[in-house]
Parts: C-alpha cells; sequence; structure tokens
C-alpha cells in the first residue's frame, strides 16, 4: 500500500494485518495523475446486497425485492465468501433491473485483471465501481491463497476514472489517526472519486463533525452516510465485527430487548436516515448490514421496508 492508512487501524492504533503499530504517520498525499471524474448524480438510496453466492436465480430473486425501494445495490466482495465474477455479477444485476455499484478489490486481482474488470463493467454499462484496497485475508481463510495488492484504493481509484468509470470509495470516521480522516478522503477525491460512502459510526453527530472537518478541507464531491440495520444479536454483531466499525449501545439495547425486534431495528434504522440526511454535504444513506440472522432473503425484507420508508420521509 503506497497511499495510506487503510480504513482498517485498530482503535489503538495497531495494523490489523501484523503486529505493531501502523505503518503510515500521517496521510500520504495523493502524487498521481489527477483527472477529472465524469459527472455523477448522487443517489438517495444504496442498499447492500446480500444474496446466496453462485446461485442466478437468487441474485433475481433479491434484486426484485430491493429494486422498488432503494436507487442502488452495492456489491460487496467478502474474504470468506467468493461469489461470480464482477462483470458477470453486474450483468445478473442490470438483467434484474438494478443499478449496481460493484466492489473492486486489490487483494484478490492483479492489475490487469482490475482492468479487465473495469473495462467489462464499462462495457456492459455499469458505470460505477466501489474501488477499494481491500482487507487482508485471515490467517484462517483459504490459507492455501495468496493476495496480490498490486495497487491500493486510490491507484485502483485513477485506473477507473482514467476508464471512464466513475470511482465510490470508502471512509472510516472512526479510524485512527481521526483528525486525519477527513483529509484522507480529500485525497482520494484528488486521485479522481466522485462518491464517498462512510462505514458507520455510533451517532449522527459524529458525521456531522467529520462532514464539517471534510468540506473545510476541500471535499466538494457527495457523501452516502452507512445507516446500520440489525434486528438481533447475530445482525448486530456483524455490523461490528471490523476494525472503526461501531453501534451505539444504547441503541442497540433498546432494539435487542424490544418486543418486536424486527419492527425497532426498522423505526431506528429510518430514524437514523432522517439525522443523516439532515447533514450538511450527506446526498443520501446506505442501508448497510445483515438486518437479520434468518438468512439474506429475510434481510433484503427488511432493507427493502426501511429503504421505502425513507423515501416515505424524504418526499
Amino acid at each position: 500500500m503506497t497511499f495510506g492508512p487503510c480504513g482498517g487501524v485498530r482503535p489503538d492504533g495497531q495494523c490489523e494485518m501484523r503486529p505493531g503499530a501502523c505503518s503510515f504517520d500521517g496521510v500520504v498525499p495523493w502524487s498521481g495523475a489527477q483527472a477529472a471524474p465524469p459527472r455523477f448524480e448522487a443517489p438517495l438510496v444504496v442498499t447492500d446486497f446480500s444474496c446466496a453466492p453462485f446461485d442466478p436465480a437468487d441474485v433475481a430473486a433479491t434484486a426484485e425485492i430491493l429494486a422498488p425501494s432503494c436507487d442502488v445495490v452495492l456489491v460487496g466482495e467478502h474474504q470468506n465468501k467468493p461469489d461470480f465474477p464482477p462483470t458477470l455479477m453486474g450483468r445478473l444485476l442490470l438483467d434484474a433491473g438494478v443499478t449496481p455499484w460493484i466492489t473492486l478489490s486489490c487483494r484478490d486481482r492483479n492489475r490487469v485483471v482490475l482492468e479487465q474488470e473495469l473495462r467489462g463493467l464499462h462495457s456492459i454499462g455499469v458505470r460505477t465501481a466501489m474501488c477499494v484496497t481491500g482487507d487482508g485475508r485471515g490467517y484462517d481463510v483459504r490459507p492455501d491463497v495468496t493476495q496480490t495488492f498490486d495497487l491500493d484504493g486510490p491507484r485502483l481509484v485513477s485506473l477507473a476514472t482514467s476508464l471512464g468509470m466513475s470511482a465510490a470509495v470508502p471512509e472510516t470516521p472512526t479510524a485512527p489517526p481521526v483528525h486525519a480522516r477527513p483529509l484522507r478522503l480529500v485525497e482520494k477525491q484528488r486521485a479522481g472519486a466522485s462518491v464517498a460512502v462512510l462505514n458507520h459510526v455510533r451517532t449522527p453527530d459524529m458525521v456531522a463533525e467529520f462532514m464539517a472537518a471534510a468540506r473545510a478541507a476541500g471535499l466538494t464531491i457527495p457523501v452516502i452516510a452507512a445507516v446500520a440495520v440489525f434486528t438481533d444479536s447475530v445482525s448486530a454483531a456483524v455490523l461490528q465485527g471490523l476494525p472503526g466499525l461501531e453501534l451505539d449501545p444504547a441503541v442497540t439495547e433498546y432494539v435487542l430487548a424490544a418486543r418486536d425486534p424486527v419492527a425497532a431495528g426498522i423505526d431506528t434504522a429510518v430514524r437514523e436516515a432522517g439525522e443523516l440526511l439532515a447533514i450538511d454535504g450527506i446526498a443520501g444513506v446506505n442501508v448497510s448490514g445483515l438486518a437479520s440472522a434468518s438468512g439474506a432473503r429475510a434481510g433484503s425484507e427488511i432493507k427493502a421496508e426501511v429503504g421505502r420508508r425513507i423515501y416515505v420521509e424524504a418526499a
């Protein structure tokens, strides 16, 4: 990684990959080409897309559930849950009637394959790629598989933009160095990012503080803030499973102790979305998370209801 630090720095400043402190003392300024990104219109509702892996029928069925409730589906890439190649997944989702943002990680693809996927996505009509360095593979996840990291997130952003794609980028407001995270996002903007998607944090006030600092530092691209959707202990735990991702303990306790945790989880998510959309610079929300321990289909139904209600509240 050249343009660090990554978003996975642990709360105590330790590297998530190896013993010891993060290798970066501060934000590394972008020093590559500064191409103008394509014209970009920010969506109001982006929803995490989860389905059974390698199952075209489930891709279509899940897309049918989510399509009326969001503008975009965000397709993640997880080290322990491989699925169809990005271009194929993009084609399946377009055919199912949804607009996908496909995540491309530098972990499992070298520079050539990343360019192939970007060109492939562009050729089928996918216009936005989520460009991430990618979390390192856990020691117990496919130990027979190597990791690539020819590029990091900002350099992948630059490559995507040079090929006519819009690049979405992540940022973790609560990862050390917290004070430098707004500047880190500005450097991704300089690399060519068209839109940012924030990881979820405990409260909307923390997002407001981050946005004020980022805009003061020169951020102009639209930002999508994450809405944590959970209705049971398993889906709550998933949202806190990576460094920098946190839930409000009081809100978590309220949802899990409710007589109807599903209704409470939906109500809480919709309320959080409204508070986030009121923040200057927040253009939309990412309905994020597993949502339910009862399976991806049940989780999609819950996220679809959250999205529908966000539309109603925003009307």
